[in-house]
């Protein structure tokens, strides 16, 4: 995984409104290389609110 600062950046990058889909967010961990359990806790970190989940991931 790469830097988790580097990531928490990226991931408010990508989602300047505050929130993430459950889908977004699975595919956004794909591509950034991070797991979908630490996935919750960066975008917390990223003050991203998930939505819609899908499969109670988050």
């Amino acid at each position: 995984m790469a830097d988790e600062k580097e990531v928490v950046k990226k991931l408010q990058e990508m989602f300047p409104g505050g929130k993430i889909s459950c889908t977004e967010a699975r595919k956004a961990a794909e591509e950034l290389g991070v797991e979908t359990r630490e996935m919750g806790e960066l975008c917390d970190e990223a003050k991203l609110k998930i939505y819609g989940c899908e499969l109670g991931c988050f």
